[in-house]
């Protein structure tokens, strides 16, 4: 009994995962046309295809720059090392 209950989990995670993989395929395949649909009706989806900082209102930057310092910040208190790409 215990033996067909775990060929039956296991059964059922396998198509779990194959269900995801196949949406997920879909989704990369439509990921305009689905990011659009969604921005349509309310839900803010933002395309991650080269940020044009230019086109980007004011609020928008400030964000992104509070997001950035904060991820330097926790680089920085965990002892990450910093390299700079600048020539001195």
């Amino acid at each position: 009994m215990m033996m067909r209950n775990r060929a039956g989990l296991v059964k059922g995670i396998a198509i779990g995962v194959g269900v995801c993989a196949a949406g997920y395929l879909i989704y990369k395949q439509n990921e305009e046309a689905v990011n659009a649909f969604l921005n349509n009706h309310g839900f803010n989806i933002e395309s991650d295809k080269g940020t044009d900082y230019y086109s980007m209102s004011l609020e928008k930057l400030m964000e992104t720059k509070e997001v950035i310092e904060d991820i330097i910040a926790e680089k920085d208190l965990t002892g990450i090392t910093m390299v700079s790409t600048e020539e001195v």
